[in-house]
C-alpha cells in the first residue's frame, strides 16, 4: 500500500504540471467559455482541463499502480471515447443528441468489453431478483445518469471537481474498508482518480485559471459511475443506495432541475440560471462561499453514506426519512424549484399557526 500511496502522490504532481500545458492548447484550439448571461466568469476562460486529470490517471493506471490490463484496457477505451466527445463539445458546442451518443457509446464499451453491469437486486423481504434483459437498460441509465448529473453541476470554479474528489473519498473508505479485499484494484482506480483530480483543483478552484470544461466534467461523472458500478453487480438495497447518497447533490440538482421545468413547461434539456450553485449565489453569497456551501453539503451527504453499511435495515430506513425530510428543506429554503413552490414549508408554517392560535387563543 506504500508504493500505491506514494504513485498516487506522483500521479497529482503530474497532474500540476501537465495542467498548465493542457491551459496553453485550450488556449490555441480555441477551447474556451466566453462570458455570456448563462456564465458566472467575466473573461474568457480556457477549458478542455480534464485533459490533464484523464492522461495523468491512465498514465498511472498502465504504468504505475498494480492494475490487471484486462481492467485498465477497456475502460481506457471508453474513457477516451467520453474525453472525445467533451473536448468537440468544448470546441465546437456539440448537439445534444451526438454528445448523447458519445456517452451512450462509451457506456456499451463498460458492459459489453468491461462486462461491469448490474446483474441481481437483493431486496429485503422480496429476496433476489435477477434482472436479466433489465441489466442492459438499467445499466446503461445509471452511467448516463451519473455522468451528466456530474455535468450539470459544473457551474462554479473548482464546484464538480471539488464534490467530485468528496464523493469519490467516500466511495474509496467504503471500497476499502467495508467492501473486503476483493475490491482492492477498485480502491486503488478510485484513490489514483482523486490524486489526479486534487492535482487540477489549485488550478481550477476560484478564481480559476482553467476550467474542466464537458471533457473533465464528462470524464469524471463518468469515472465515478464506473467505478461505483464495481460494488454494484450484485446489487442489495444498502449497496444501491449509497452511491446515490454519496453523489447527492449532483442528482438533486438533476432531478430538481427537469421537475423545474416540466412544472414551468421548459425542454426538460434547456439551460438556466437556477441550479444550486445560482440560488446560492442570489441568497447573498459570493462564489467561493457559494463552493464552499456546496462541498459542505456533498460531505454532509458522504457522511451519511457512511452509516448505512454500519446500521440495521430499521435504521436504514429512519435515516432515509430523515435525509429526504432535510433535504426538502434545504431545496425549498433556497428556492431551487422555484421560490413560490414550498409546499413543506407551507404545510409547517400552517401547523405551526394551527399551534400557536391554540396556545394563545
Amino acid at each position: 500500500m506504500f508504493r500505491v500511496l506514494m504513485m498516487g502522490i506522483f500521479t497529482t504532481i503530474l497532474t500540476l504540471a501537465l495542467t498548465p500545458l493542457v491551459r496553453l492548447l485550450a488556449f490555441k484550439v480555441g477551447a474556451t467559455d466566453k462570458p455570456d448571461k448563462r456564465r458566472v466568469n467575466k473573461t474568457i476562460m480556457p477549458t478542455m482541463g480534464g485533459i490533464a486529470i484523464y492522461l495523468s490517471f491512465f498514465i498511472a493506471i498502465f504504468f504505475l499502480q498494480p492494475i490487471a490490463l484486462s481492467v485498465s484496457v477497456p475502460l481506457f477505451i471508453a474513457a477516451t471515447i467520453i474525453v472525445i466527445t467533451g473536448i468537440i463539445d468544448d470546441i465546437k458546442e456539440l448537439n445534444p443528441k451526438l454528445k448523447l451518443l458519445g456517452n451512450v457509446a462509451a457506456a456499451l464499451v463498460i458492459y459489453f468489453i468491461a462486462e461491469v453491469r448490474m446483474d441481481l437486486v437483493s431486496i429485503p423481504i422480496f429476496g433476489d431478483i435477477h434482472l436479466g434483459i433489465f441489466s442492459f437498460p438499467i445499466t446503461i441509465i445509471w452511467i448516463l445518469a451519473i455522468t451528466n448529473a456530474t455535468n450539470l453541476i459544473d457551474g462554479l470554479d473548482g464546484l464538480a471537481t471539488g464534490v467530485s474528489i468528496i464523493a469519490l473519498g467516500t466511495m474509496a473508505v467504503i471500497s476499502f474498508f467495508f467492501l473486503g479485499g476483493s475490491n482492492i484494484p477498485v480502491f486503488i482506480m478510485i484513490f489514483t482518480l482523486i490524486c489526479a483530480a486534487v492535482g487540477f483543483l489549485p488550478y481550477n478552484f476560484y478564481p480559476a485559471k482553467i476550467f474542466l470544461g464537458d471533457t473533465g466534467a464528462l470524464f469524471l461523472g463518468f469515472m465515478i459511475s464506473v467505478l461505483s458500478l464495481y460494488g454494484l453487480k450484485n446489487v442489495t438495497f444498502i449497496s444501491l443506495i449509497i452511491p446515490i447518497t454519496i453523489l447527492g447533490i449532483p442528482i438533486t440538482d438533476t432531478i430538481y432541475a427537469m421537475l423545474r421545468r416540466y412544472l414551468n413547461h421548459m425542454p426538460i434539456s434547456s439551460a438556466d440560471k437556477h441550479h444550486m450553485h445560482h440560488r446560492l449565489m442570489s441568497l447573498g453569497l459570493t462564489h467561493k462561499q457559494t463552493v464552499l456551501t456546496i462541498y459542505g453539503v456533498a460531505l454532509i451527504f458522504s457522511l451519511i453514506a457512511l452509516l448505512f453499511p454500519m446500521t440495521t435495515i430499521g435504521g436504514t430506513v429512519l435515516i432515509l426519512v430523515a435525509l429526504v425530510i432535510g433535504l426538502e428543506l434545504f431545496v425549498e429554503l433556497i428556492g431551487l424549484v422555484g421560490e413560490d413552490r414550498r409546499p413543506l414549508l407551507k404545510t409547517l408554517k400552517k401547523i405551526a399557526n394551527k399551534i400557536n392560535k391554540r396556545d394563545n387563543p
